[in-house]
């Protein structure tokens, strides 16, 4: 076959999904059997649960970029940008390159991976003052923020100052905003140590969620060993209860509290990409509804996965049941959709998803911890290291697993650091700056743009 006649198939999104996507293809395709094209504007994979870690410091940001470039034999195209739009019909994805450029790409199969972004509410104040941790950059973001805020108390002669910047407010009381608030907590109180003039009995961190529960999917016991371990560091957990709204130097609950803070750190959850709206498909509360071969129904070579796609959970066996948004899922549903689609260019029948959970893992730094793996309930150390050893054996390459493991043992025995790297600007950056909803197009403009361009016969 020559370039012209190969089947073009395009992957959006480098995270678990994606990146395990096209891998599988590489393996299971011979070079003359396809084109594959990877669109994302970073040439690296996240391994978004260990994020937490980088901000409090325990891990450097280089260890969880997991780069797509290493293998010699890498053959995918990548395009360094983001899919702002997707033509079905035309089977063209509209691509803004992280120049600026718009442009066209053409495809026979697309996989539909581009992730999720932090889900936010219509709470004054939210988008201009509270801090995300999705991305890389916001985690080195908060880290430098948070050792700032030390510096700036320690620094400041105003009493009320001094109080607002030693008081931090996490607000999501799922995996992520749980141990964001567990590792930043130990960074601060180690840290504190080395400022004399200031009382650590002022630093006070608060996590907040408008759900009953921690964690619900720990269960309750294990919800409630995690609730006690943030309880014994000080950590104020309240349940029941978010944000009314959010300014520079105060955060009021919808309690009625109003909390001093210049620290405000929103992980209150995800919701599908942008990108999913330009489809015009149908959806699952925001995610592109599919069947168990993860095929959007009436598209002929379009895949859908991880957190933007409603994939049926037939492990679960009741109707309706969608696949949670989680690695462990991604990664597998990835691997399937290569499978399906070698499957489909080879004219041999495509096979459900399947996946029997594999239980939870929270990391709540230190020796705390609480694991739920394949339903055995752990605290403390072994529970610690089921979730390390989980979070490591599931690292993609051997250079990542070596650091982590580095870092990790270099934590335990030296200790955190409390070393500001630069990545705190004079210009804050917050919540609005690092997540480009408002650059996705609405279905009329995708296809106003693609005939524009000459991509569609009229």
């Amino acid at each position: 076959m020559n370039t012209v006649t190969r089947p073009r198939i395009l992957v959006v999104g480098a995270g678990f999904a994606g990146v395990e996507c096209v891998r599988r293809l590489e393996r299971k395709l011979a070079p003359h059997e396809a084109d594959v094209t990877l669109v994302t504007p970073f040439a690296y994979q996240l391994y978004l649960p260990l994020l937490p870690q980088v901000a409090s410091g325990v891990l450097t940001p280089q260890s969880i970029a997991l780069s797509l470039r290493r293998s010699q034999k890498y053959r995918t195209r990548i395009i360094p940008g983001g899919a702002i739009g997707v033509d079905l019909k035309a089977k063209v994805c509209v691509i803004r390159t992280i120049t600026d450029q718009i442009v066209d790409e053409p495809y026979d199969y697309i996989v539909l991976a581009p992730g999720s972004v932090t889900r936010t509410f219509d709470i004054p104040g939210l988008t201009d003052n509270a801090f995300g941790m999705k991305t890389l950059a916001e985690a080195a973001y908060i880290r430098d923020h948070v050792i700032s805020q030390l510096d700036l108390a320690d620094a400041s002669q105003d009493p009320a100052e001094r109080a607002s910047r030693l008081q931090f407010v996490v607000v999501g009381g799922g995996y992520a905003g749980t141990e964001t608030a567990a590792c930043l907590q130990r960074l601060t109180h180690a840290a504190v140590k080395r400022y004399p003039r200031l009382d650590p009995g002022l630093i006070k961190w608060h996590l907040i969620d408008i759900a009953p529960k921690l964690m619900p999917e720990l269960g309750e016991k294990l919800g409630r060993s995690a609730q006690e371990i943030l309880r014994r560091r000080g950590i104020e957990v309240s349940l029941g209860v978010s944000i009314e709204k959010a300014g520079p130097t105060e955060v009021t609950f919808t309690d009625g509290r109003v909390v001093p803070t210049r620290t405000l750190i929103w992980t209150a959850g995800v919701v599908a990409s942008p990108l999913i709206a330009t489809l015009g498909a149908e959806t699952v509360k925001g995610r592109l509804a599919v069947t168990a071969e993860m095929c959007l129904p009436n598209h002929d070579g379009v895949f859908a996965l991880g957190d933007s796609a409603a994939v049926p959970d037939l492990a679960k066996g009741q109707d309706g049941a969608v696949c949670p948004p989680t690695a462990q899922h991604a990664m597998r549903q990835g691997r399937h959709v290569a499978e399906n689609i070698v499957a489909t260019l080879r004219n041999q029948p495509m096979r459900p998803y399947v996946h029997k959970d594999l239980g939870l893992v929270v990391d709540l730094g230190g020796k705390d911890a609480v694991s739920k793996p394949l339903g055995v309930e752990l605290r403390g150390v072994p529970a610690q290291a089921v979730a390390r050893g989980y979070h490591w054996s599931a690292l993609r390459t051997n250079v990542a697993k070596a650091r982590v493991m580095t870092n990790w043992l270099l934590n335990a025995v030296a200790g955190d650091d409390f070393v500001r790297t630069g990545f705190q600007a004079r210009k804050p950056a917050k919540l609005k700056d690092f997540e480009y909803t408002d650059a996705y197009m609405t279905p009329e403009q995708v296809r106003a743009h693609v005939e524009g361009t000459g991509r569609i016969e009229s």
